[in-house]
């Protein structure tokens, strides 16, 4: 018998002296350490918890803010969901089902909300709860990612972590992929099919001005950030499950961000598919400072 298996306790992010109480928090980082469709590297189910390690590490004071984020802004680190670490066998639909039920009750409560992963089929629960909230106009997904993940199934799953972004298609929402290396021939004919708008990593290389044609391109005024960490360059971020060569520079990648942060309502973000790798503290410490980031940014939004 599946069940989703729940664990109260967290480390909370950047360490217990700046953790808030749920009431007074705006910001709620929800670790979601699922994992059973893993293709290669295993072991994202782990990510959550290394990330919230790492976090202990990154300095309150962000350069580039001129600001102590965590003061301006109360962050709360919720209970791990979907939990398969120790053996734990959780279905693809008991997943799908706590996860959106979690997420649309911290929606439903004003929260902004980080999803850590775990494999990035999970996106697709978190995404379906934004779709049922804001119902008076859609949202673009933009997607940070080396793999198009447009395939209808994978290995006898629709719910496989490399067609989580053919599941947010079919709920016709519209997508941006950011840092793209890698695709198959389905997913290819689906881009063009579909005219979907996709910006790979050879171009970002040679383009200058693929930043502003990006940018451009987002058709509404909403967005939900996915970020799989191996549209990351690896040698930001080498401790993935599905690697590829090339990806997105640290600068590069905030400067992105930052961009969308400014111009449009971010109303929800993710960080999926840290697999970690013994002895190295690189790739987890980076994903925590780019969730804290993802956080600064949002407190701009606040005010």
């Amino acid at each position: 018998m599946n069940m989703v298996q729940t664990s109260t306790s967290v480390l909370p992010f950047l360490g217990p002296d700046v953790a808030t109480t749920y009431d007074a928090a705006q910001v709620v980082i929800l670790p979601i350490p699922y994992e059973a469709t893993t293709t290669y590297h295993r072991g994202c189910e782990n990510g959550t918890d290394s990330i919230l390690e790492a976090s202990q590490q990154v300095e309150y004071y962000d350069e580039e803010l001129d600001a102590e984020t965590c003061q301006d802004i109360g962050i709360y680190t919720y209970e791990s969901i979907a939990d398969t670490r120790n053996g734990s066998s959780v279905s693809s639909e008991a997943m799908l089902k706590v996860t959106p039920d979690t997420v649309s009750k911290l929606i439903a409560d004003g929260k902004f909300v980080i999803g850590l992963g775990g494999e990035h089929s999970i996106t697709t629960g978190i995404v379906e709860a934004y779709r049922d909230f804001f119902t008076d106009e859609p949202f673009t997904v933009i997607q940070i990612d080396a793999h198009g993940d447009f395939r209808f199934s994978y290995e006898g799953s629709i719910h496989n972590h490399a067609c989580v972004m053919r599941r947010i298609v079919d709920m016709g929402l519209p997508t941006l992929q950011i840092g793209i290396q890698a695709i198959c021939k389905e997913e290819a004919d689906l881009i063009k099919e579909k005219n979907l708008a996709v910006f790979r990593a050879r171009e970002i290389a040679t383009q200058p001005d693929w930043m502003d044609k990006a940018i451009a391109s987002i058709p509404t005024q909403r967005v939900f950030l996915t970020i799989d960490l191996d549209g990351i360059a690896p040698t930001l971020i080498p401790a993935v499950g599905t690697p590829e060569p090339g990806g997105l520079n640290w600068y590069s990648l905030l400067t992105f961000l930052r961009r969308v942060f400014d111009g449009y309502e971010v109303i929800g973000c993710d960080v999926m598919e840290l697999a970690l790798i013994v002895d190295s503290v690189v790739s987890q410490f980076t994903a925590a400072k780019l969730v804290y980031k993802l956080i600064g940014y949002k407190a701009l939004q606040t005010g």
